[in-house]
């Protein structure tokens, strides 16, 4: 089977699939499965990008997917003007004594001699790091105190959340950048445990920062770029569309605000994927595949690994941050506290196993099919410990723990997708090809 016969297939029985819990369950469950499989898919091309092209083995996915739900609010929600005149003097002074400190380390560290540079750096950096402090307590303190039950936070742009998407990469690629810095030096093991802390970090400073975006307790009623279901259910000609179709005026809202979104997710992933095929198969692609297959002998021949690396890593990670904002953005909330490193790395990672590393077309197939498979075997498992049990007697001990395991088995049946998928198709469903 030629490799694009084999693309036609696969995601025409992946649609199938989707359109089939539409048919069976409900369209409103159909298309929410199709949206989350749309932002799962722009995610897995992020982590394809790092991993397909470079080699960078990145587990703080779920940190950059976090800056971009942190875009979502700061883009949309609408400012505090009371939040600002109790703590925005104190945030700016604080922000200016991290500038100055930045500064005086990188103007004074070329002209100190070198048996005292580092003793001098500790120092400025010590001085600076109380002078910050001593201004930025006292204003989030008092910014936090400002309606701390629904507020408690400077609010946001009161822009509309769509430009969030572009923030949320911007913000996502500038942590890339710092961190790349820092870890890309790493061999891949190290790497990935660095990426895997700072991941925590980041969550764990938007998950106690309640001025920024209100922390754990969640940064809810963000704006939304479609409309909402109970201004289509006034809308009488909205209404008359409904009885037309023959679909109660419930649903029929639920599914035109889904398919809006799906819409929307649909032409971001198109813009992302046109440009990741662009770039796969330009000059710059061939480079990045041979500095994945062989470091040594791309450095032999005068390629700068650190700065490609570099280069891939901020790339994905800022795909990894507007699909983090667009996230949020269909929820329409911030939740911090969802932000589950371990499973959700563990899924995306899957997706772009599955799907075939280094295909982009392979890492959106991944995205579709995992993640309707992770929300389908919530499904799935009571039904089939319902078919293995049913011929026990109703009381059996074995019966009852089966029954009582089955919500369980979600991490069980992506297990053996993963295992068969490696079995049988080594190189994922849709393997990565070569063009010489």
């Amino acid at each position: 089977m030629s490799q694009t016969l084999r693309i036609i297939v696969l995601y025409a029985a992946m649609l199938t699939a989707i359109a089939l819990v539409g048919f069976v369950q409900s369209w409103p469950l159909a298309l929410s499965i199709l949206n989350l499989c749309l932002i799962s898919a722009i995610m897995a091309l992020g982590v394809n990008m790092q991993w397909g092209y470079g080699g960078l083995f990145n587990v703080g996915i779920m940190g950059f997917a976090a800056l971009g739900g942190v875009a979502g609010v700061l883009v949309s929600l609408q400012p505090r003007p009371e939040a600002w005149a109790a703590g925005g003097a104190g945030l700016f002074a604080s922000l200016l004594a991290l500038g100055v400190t930045i500064v005086l380390v990188a103007w004074l560290r070329p002209r100190l001699p070198k048996r005292i540079r580092g003793i001098a750096t500790f120092a400025i950096v010590i001085a600076g790091y109380f002078t910050m402090r001593s201004f930025f307590g006292p204003a989030v303190d008092a910014i936090e105190a400002q309606d701390p039950a629904q507020f408690g936070n400077i609010g946001g742009a009161g822009l509309p959340i769509i430009l969030s998407w572009i923030v949320g990469g911007l913000f996502a690629a500038g942590a890339a950048w710092l961190i790349a810095r820092i870890a890309l030096g790493l061999r891949s093991d190290y790497l990935a445990i660095a990426t895997l802390g700072i991941s925590e970090i980041v969550l764990a400073i938007l998950k106690n920062e309640d001025w920024l975006a209100r922390g754990v307790k969640n940064a809810a009623g963000l704006d939304r770029p479609v409309p909402y279901e109970v201004d289509l259910q006034i809308n009488k000609t909205f209404m008359n569309f409904a009885d037309t179709i023959g679909m109660d005026p419930v649903t029929a809202s639920t599914v035109f605000v889904r398919l809006c979104y799906a819409g929307l997710f649909l032409a971001v992933l198109a813009i992302i994927l046109w440009l990741a095929e662009r770039a796969l198969h330009s000059p710059w692609g061939r480079m990045m595949r041979a500095i994945r297959d062989n470091r040594d002998a791309a450095e032999a021949m005068g390629k700068d690994v650190v700065r490609r690396h570099r280069q891939i890593f901020i790339l994905g990670s800022g795909v990894v941050g507007v699909a983090g904002a667009m996230l949020v953005t269909l929820d329409g909330q911030f939740t911090p506290g969802t932000y589950n490193p371990l499973r959700f790395t563990f899924l995306i990672w899957v997706m772009v196993i599955v799907g075939g590393s280094g295909n982009n077309w392979g890492a959106i197939l991944g995205g579709f099919l995992i993640w309707f498979t992770w929300v389908q075997a919530e499904n799935w498992a009571p039904m089939g410990m319902e078919l293995i049990t049913s011929g026990m007697a109703d009381g059996n001990a074995l019966k009852s723990h089966l029954l009582d395991a089955a919500p369980h088995m979600r991490l069980f049946i992506m297990g053996l997708v993963l295992l068969l998928t490696l079995r049988f198709f080594p190189k994922g469903l849709i393997p990565e090809q070569i063009r010489r």
